[in-house]
């Protein structure tokens, strides 16, 4: 009877997790303190405490790797299953929860000085990774969330990827751009709860069944 076959057995070691939170958050620092043109590879693996072969294992190139730091960070503050929506779920509160996580991710201090760079330095390639990672991303969720909630009847939207863009916009306004510019102080987390508040029920009552 000839012999059942094996799965093949991978080669190399398995990537070590620990390793790659410390060169994420190594990454983060040094893209926010010497932007997208001044920090190395072998910078980033001198500040996680690995070898820079270790960095090129889990990160094949530096725009990877600024890649994987944009979105641990939006998946930190803003992980998917926040814009999940069941059936017996509250409109209202998903928009809220996704609100309150996306105001305190793009008026926090890590956001604001990434923005700042990204305007200093002037570049295209940073910034278009950025809008991948980022942005692209959370619009992108939204938008299947509204569309789910038009199904469920929950809401009236015959366009939602302009329904999303009109919810963020509406959340960040004119504040946002002066706070970047440093003319006011990023808003307290109570400021953060009535904008939302404030936003929502707006866009309840524009996108309401």
């Amino acid at each position: 009877m000839p012999e059942p076959i094996s799965a093949p057995v991978p080669r190399g070691r398995p990537k070590d997790p620990a390793k790659r939170r410390a060169i994420l958050e190594a990454a983060k620092g040094l893209f926010l303190t010497q932007g997208f043109a001044g920090t190395s590879m072998d910078a980033v693996a001198s500040a996680a405490g690995v070898s820079k072969l270790t960095v090129y294992s889990h990160f094949s190139d530096k725009e990877t790797l600024f890649t994987a730091a944009i979105e641990a960070k939006c998946e930190n503050q803003m992980p998917l299953p926040i814009f999940a929506l069941e059936n017996g779920d509250s409109i209202e509160q998903v928009l809220t929860r996704i609100g309150t996580a996306f105001l305190s991710l793009v008026e926090g201090e890590d956001a604001i000085s990434l923005m700042r760079i990204l305007c200093a330095e002037s570049c295209r390639e940073m910034a278009q990774l950025y809008l991948e990672a980022g942005p692209r991303r959370t619009l992108s969720e939204m938008e299947s969330l509204l569309r789910r909630a038009v199904a469920l009847k929950l809401l009236r939207v015959e366009n939602p990827a302009a329904a999303a863009d009109q919810f963020f916009g509406m959340l960040m306004g004119c504040r946002h751009m002066q706070v970047l510019v440093d003319s006011c102080a990023p808003p307290s987390e109570c400021e953060i709860r009535e904008r939302v508040d404030e936003v929502v029920q707006v866009f309840l009552r524009a996108y309401g069944p």
